[in-house]
């Protein structure tokens, strides 16, 4: 049994509208699924599929931002709470410690879990950060912390790691050395993810194409491109995954379901659970609750 929680940056979950690209961009494995589109009409449990929302707003005023709230799903903590206010990007200084003693990946592997970060890091990656030109995120942080192997370029050639962008273009056309390997489809990106799932107990695969289509980053058809590219990796996954495993996808805000503007959003997140356990999620509310339930469901 194996679950892969698959975390999409800027995913809201509202109703089904003309403004709402998730109504109407196709998604054919995911409304199969559903009944219909990724919109706050589908909630509901149906036979091993979940989908709920999840406050992102945790009782704070304002938008809600990627730097505490990454914060919030990583370590089960009411993250803006903590630190007096939404912060944007890179988690705060202060809650940095804090990530690492509870981040999900650390206390996994204190109940004995085998766990993976299945995104790939290139050396650039590492020299922006040694430069500090970035800085770390709070999966990284989180990874680091419980000292999960981090995966490379050779991992991405031989199908044992995914890029951001799920099919590789996008780190092509930023890394020299990432434009040697050939991008994959959205499909295949979904079976490596099945694979990668057979050796592990919790895998864990983050994208930012959704948030980039809500800031208008990706171009007039940057929603199509990404929800089209989601749709395709949950296809490959849900081919080649073991009856056993679960999917897990949820997000940090809205933004993309909100095609009128290019700022962030008040909506809940979805809570998207496909598999034996999705029942194990029927309880949650808010986002801050993802990681203990995930914990939860490991050790049933």
């Amino acid at each position: 049994m194996a679950l892969i929680f698959v975390f999409l940056d800027g995913v809201g979950l509202a109703p089904a509208t003309p403004d709402n690209p998730l109504a109407s961009v196709p998604m054919p494995a995911l409304q199969a699924l559903l009944g219909g589109p990724l919109t706050s009409e589908q909630v509901g449990y149906r036979a091993e599929v979940l989908l709920a929302p999840l406050d992102a707003c945790l009782g704070i005023e304002g938008l809600p931002q990627s730097g505490t709230n990454h914060v919030a799903l990583l370590a089960g903590i009411n993250a803006p709470a903590l630190h007096g206010r939404h912060q944007p990007h890179f988690p705060p200084v202060a809650l940095r410690p804090l990530l690492v003693e509870r981040s999900l990946f650390r206390r996994a592997q204190m109940q004995g879990r085998r766990v993976a970060f299945v995104n790939v890091f290139t050396a650039g990656y590492w020299q922006a950060l040694a430069s500090r030109r970035l800085r770390r995120s709070a999966s990284v942080i989180a990874a680091e912390g419980a000292g999960l192997y981090l995966r490379n370029l050779d991992d991405l050639r031989a199908g044992r790691a995914l890029s951001w962008d799920i099919t590789g273009e996008g780190l092509a056309a930023r890394d020299p050395e990432a434009a040697t390997i050939a991008p994959i489809s959205p499909q295949v990106a979904g079976e490596r993810l099945a694979h990668v799932a057979t050796e592990y107990d919790l895998v864990f695969f983050e994208s930012f194409l959704p948030d980039l289509a809500g800031h208008g980053r990706l171009g007039p058809h940057g929603a199509t491109v990404a929800l089209s590219r989601i749709d395709g990796l949950l296809a490959g996954w849900l081919r080649a995954r073991r009856p056993t495993d679960s999917l897990l996808i949820t997000s940090d805000h809205g933004n993309i379901e909100q095609a009128a503007t290019t700022t962030h959003t008040t909506a809940p997140t979805p809570l998207l659970v496909i598999g034996p356990h999705a029942t194990h999620f029927r309880h949650l509310r808010r986002i801050d609750e993802v990681a203990d339930a995930i914990l939860a469901a490991l050790a049933k």
